[in-house]
């Protein structure tokens, strides 16, 4: 089968390229090369030949016919002016050629149908300007590649120009602010680490930021990949923490840390799964100072707190209560020292072979959350152990670098998983065996592109991830690479949510209730291990709950008047006593208060929602105001129905088509008119 030509896909800064299917590789004899060779040129002729035949019996019928001779005119003229009309839209030379090619036939078909195709000029016209107008086609077309067979583009090859010649786009996916591009490569010449190498090159011609190209390599075709451009940063505004994913559940349920920047939440799964094929998570978190690492730490913990069967170990001897101390309540041994984080690896070294032996003894290959309910024989269950490892470069230099390497090794199989943070993951601060041990990172921004190695895999840096293009000037935006999240989502930057002390002191208090206490047998290990450091640990309190007193409830049912004596005599006592033994009056009289009637809320579609937060902001314009965020939209939830953060992904929407603008306030964005933005 010929290449087939299709559109040119635009993009800001040009053209992608063209799509065009791969030929099909023949292996005949030199009739069948040929014929091959020949059947892309061969349209026109057949074209002109079909005209010649058809004015034959064209002749028969409408010789000498005044009608025919009308009809014939009206249609050579209407057919010309609709091919002038429908080449708008192509360059004007097209244009042209079409025109005046489809005006001299259907000029020669009416004069052949009327007097014959053999009087007068006719026959030579016919071979003469019907071969010239077949030919003058081929000319084009001829044009339209290089002398390899490739298509060249209106504008010299966008690819072409970054050093992917001969690269075809074979298919395109357009989202409002996402676009994606199957890539064919040229076999043998080109492999997708050279698309990797053109990255930053190609970024620059669509003039969008480094990290906002990547590619990701086709897993099972090294001359195919996926080229994906995200023209602007829909993550500026941050997303604030919309509450618990999976309130009270499990800790196998994927823990929801932030959302990527399509909009898909970003997160992660800790417990290993064995019908998804996926293992249990240790962690390396890593990003310099200021990059939001230690906040989206406390996020996952706030998740992490929310659900019913796990513990978590937490320790950060640099800065001890400034970070973890609104979840301090919530977590089974918090070691804020380096002696009780040494004391703490030490524990966590003797609770992995006690915790193996529970799971094999009463039949489990690797936790799961059956294993933290009461067993068959009455025996308690054991819950998840979370071990998180806060600012653990001071850890390993008061220690030895090599200190998490065997617990990493170890602990997937004892229900335990191992979270590692620190700002460098460098060979001076953590060995090797550690960080290939530990598995799955989450980066957030980094210094340069030597420490981005450190953390990240090949495949990740190799499609577009660039961490060092943060720094410090985009805390929480973060690469995860981690099991159960997808390749296609290594390279793909997200944001951590925006969690406030109060959300974290809120889900403390609320989910104190549900949430699992240290099994007997993490327990004893650890107190066999390790003493008094454990059974004498810190426990801290929950932070006190609101008085009812601070809160006013006001309602509307008016004062109630009791018609009955609460003395036992029917006096008044000078004291005011009351005598708890004395019989109660009869009943008289028996007062409803009706609760307060709640309309019943309906979720309404998912097109009829998004029409209501357009007329909301219709609204809000017309009412004067100039800034508005997510919050002033979910005043009207009613109205929708719809979360916080479905809202927040609205807004971001109305950012992308222009209707709003983002101000230099978190949260706020201003009103673009109308007609300004349809402009």
């Amino acid at each position: 089968m010929p290449r087939q030509q299709q559109p040119a896909v635009q993009l800001d800064g040009g053209q992608i390229g063209y799509l065009q299917l791969d030929p099909n590789q023949h292996s005949g004899g030199v009739g069948e090369y040929l014929l091959h060779r020949v059947k892309p040129y061969l349209p026109p002729w057949l074209v002109t030949a079909g005209t010649g035949i058809l004015s034959v019996p064209a002749t028969i019928a409408w010789t000498g016919s005044a009608a025919g001779a009308v009809g014939l005119t009206l249609a050579s003229l209407g057919l010309t002016s609709a091919t002038w009309w429908a080449g708008k839209n192509t360059s004007p030379q097209r244009r042209l050629h079409s025109a005046i090619t489809v005006a001299a036939g259907t000029s020669w078909f009416t004069a052949a149908s009327l007097a014959g195709p053999l009087a007068g000029p006719l026959p030579g016209l016919y071979f003469i300007g019907g071969a010239a107008l077949a030919g003058s086609w081929n000319v084009r077309q001829l044009l339209r590649v290089n002398a390899d067979g490739t298509p060249a583009s209106a504008d010299g090859g966008l690819l072409e120009k970054v050093g992917l010649a001969k690269t075809m786009v074979t298919g395109a996916k357009v989202q409002p602010n996402k676009a994606e591009f199957d890539l064919q490569l040229p076999g043998g010449e080109l492999t997708p680490d050279d698309v990797s190498k053109a990255l930053p090159r190609l970024a620059g011609a669509l003039k969008v930021a480094k990290n906002a190209v990547r590619v990701v390599p086709d897993s099972e075709d090294s001359s195919r990949a996926t080229l994906t451009v995200v023209p602007h940063d829909l993550l500026k505004a941050g997303v604030p923490y919309p509450g618990p994913s999976h309130p009270g559940g499990s800790i196998a349920d994927p823990v929801h840390v932030g959302i990527y920047e399509d909009g898909a939440d970003m997160a992660m799964f800790f417990p290993g799964d064995p019908e998804a094929g996926r293992n249990a998570m240790h962690l390396l978190g890593m990003g310099m100072t200021g990059a939001g690492k230690s906040e989206g730490g406390l996020t996952a913990l706030t998740e992490v707190s929310t659900r019913r069967d796990v513990i978590v170990w937490a320790s950060d001897p640099a800065k001890a209560e400034q970070t973890l101390g609104p979840l301090l309540p919530a977590l089974d041994w918090a070691a804020l020292t380096v002696d009780d984080t040494k004391a703490m690896i030490t524990a966590l070294r003797a609770v992995i072979p006690a915790r193996t032996s529970w799971l094999a003894r009463y039949g489990y290959k690797q936790w799961e959350p059956a294993c933290a309910e009461t067993q068959a024989d009455g025996s308690p269950g054991m819950p998840y152990l979370l071990a998180w490892f806060e600012e653990a470069a001071k850890t390993i230099r008061e220690t030895d670098d090599d200190v998490f390497t065997g617990i990493a090794q170890e602990a997937r199989s004892a229900g335990v998983s191992l979270v590692v943070s620190l700002q460098r993951a460098s060979g001076s601060q953590m060995s090797t065996d550690t960080r290939a041990s530990l598995g799955s990172s989450w980066v957030f921004g980094l210094r340069d592109d030597r420490d981005a190695a450190f953390a990240l895999p090949d495949e990740a840096l190799d499609a577009g991830a660039a961490p060092q293009a943060w720094r410090d000037k985009k805390p929480g935006y973060s690469y995860l690479v981690a099991n159960g999240i997808p390749e296609t989502f290594w390279a793909t930057p997200g944001r951590a949510y925006l969690t406030p002390v109060e959300a974290m002191s809120w889900a403390v208090v609320t989910f104190a209730g549900i949430r699992s206490g240290c099994d007997p047998v993490t327990a004893k290990a650890a107190a066999d291990a390790v003493g008094p450091a454990f059974t004498q640990r810190t426990r801290y309190p929950l932070p006190a709950a609101p008085d009812d007193d601070d809160t006013v409830y006001e309602q509307e049912t008016g004062p109630v008047d009791y018609d009955y004596d609460l003395t036992a005599d029917g006096d008044d006592d000078a004291d005011g006593w009351i005598d708890p033994e004395a019989e109660l009056p009869p009943v008289e009289r028996v007062v409803q208060i009706a609760p307060p009637e709640i309309p019943p809320r309906t979720k309404v579609g998912k097109s009829e929602a998004q029409r209501i937060m357009v007329d909301l902001l219709d609204e809000f314009e017309a009412a004067g105001l100039t800034e508005v965020g997510p919050a002033d939209f979910m005043e009207h939830c009613d109205r929708f129905n719809r979360s916080r953060s479905w809202v927040s992904g609205q807004v971001s929407d109305m950012v992308a088509n222009g209707r709003l603008a983002e101000t230099g306030d978190a949260g706020r964005y201003r009103i673009v008119p109308l007609q300004h933005a349809a402009a």
